[in-house]
């Protein structure tokens, strides 16, 4: 994790020339993520999840990873069940609210094998403000009066116009963000359709931006909706396209969750353990080469179905 100097400096050295920034998944983790990084994930906890990258980190057998994320969800769970994660920073980690807390997470943190910052949602939005904004800290009241503030070791400071105790919310300022949207061009200029979340604030705050979409369009696509633009190019260094990137979870106007795939998996750790989670990581991640190869072991009809009609067609399936 980069300090202040170290962000604001890395933000005024980064090439912001206009280039073509398309590259395959596994040259962009490979190029972008290394050992030791604090990796920022996208979405909130059910929709435009980076579920491709993520995978692909496994896959590369990325380690000692510091994972920051708002509301952790799917995404988190694999790099825990997959051992790759010494620390989380969040809010909460869960498949999904209709399952409850993850129990992979309560097993590592409760074990001791990984350490759990914990904030607020809202102190978590805070983080990640302060860093886009190349500020130290934020002032709120937010966690004031709740054992978070003892927790995570947040300071608290007298409001020198007022009078008033604030919470000194940190910047968080991310190696690199991996984040999945709908669209961008070659460039990296990002169109999030729906909630954005985070996500352009994780970009802002990050010294590297990894960014997987459904789909690359012209440019002149972009243009047409320059006000959707959450992310400019100049803060991008990797376009990849993954379709269904997101998937088994959604992404807003494509696709919706596959709560069977999910549900699957998390009677898997009902029946079997929290080990069993290693089955999940062999049939899906480690037993498939790349996206793709993961992509063909769902059935086409059922990605159909998931996918709403207009953006099927987009896809070809007409």
């Amino acid at each position: 994790m980069l300090n202040l100097l170290e962000a604001r400096k890395a933000a005024e050295e980064k090439d912001r020339s206009l280039r073509d920034k398309t590259m395959s998944l596994s040259e962009a983790i490979k190029k972008f993520v290394h050992d030791g990084d604090t990796v920022a994930l996208s979405g909130p906890n059910f929709t435009r999840l980076a579920m491709a990258a993520v995978r692909e980190i496994i896959r590369q057998g990325k380690k000692d990873l510091t994972v920051a994320k708002t509301l952790a969800s799917f995404d988190v769970e694999l790099l825990l069940a997959a051992s790759l994660v010494k620390k989380i920073i969040a809010s909460w980690v869960s498949v999904g609210v209709v399952w409850g807390v993850s129990k992979v997470m309560r097993d590592r943190v409760e074990s001791g094998k990984v350490e759990f910052e914990e904030w607020s949602n809202f102190g978590m939005n805070l983080r990640f403000k302060a860093g886009a904004m190349g500020v130290p800290f934020l002032p709120a009241f937010s966690m004031l009066g709740s054992d978070l503030i003892k927790q995570n070791n947040c300071r608290v400071i007298t409001c020198p116009y007022t009078g008033l105790k604030l919470a000194a919310v940190p910047a968080l300022f991310p190696d690199v963000a991996v984040i999945h949207a709908q669209r961008a061009d070659k460039y990296g200029n990002v169109i999030i359709d729906g909630p954005t979340a985070a996500d352009p604030d994780i970009a802002k705050s990050a010294k590297h931006v990894i960014v997987t979409v459904e789909e690359i369009v012209d440019t002149e696509e972009i243009r047409r909706e320059a006000d959707k633009t959450a992310i400019p190019f100049f803060m991008v260094d990797a376009v990849v396209w993954a379709p269904f990137g997101s998937h088994p979870y959604d992404c807003y106007g494509y696709y919706d969750m596959d709560f069977e795939h999910v549900s699957a998996y998390v009677n898997l750790i009902e029946t079997k353990g929290v080990n069993a989670a290693q089955e999940y990581l062999q049939e899906y991640v480690y037993g498939v080469k790349d996206h793709f190869e993961y992509l063909a072991k769902i059935p086409l009809e059922k990605l159909f179905k998931k996918a709403q009609i207009a953006k099927a067609i987009r896809y070809g399936w007409e």
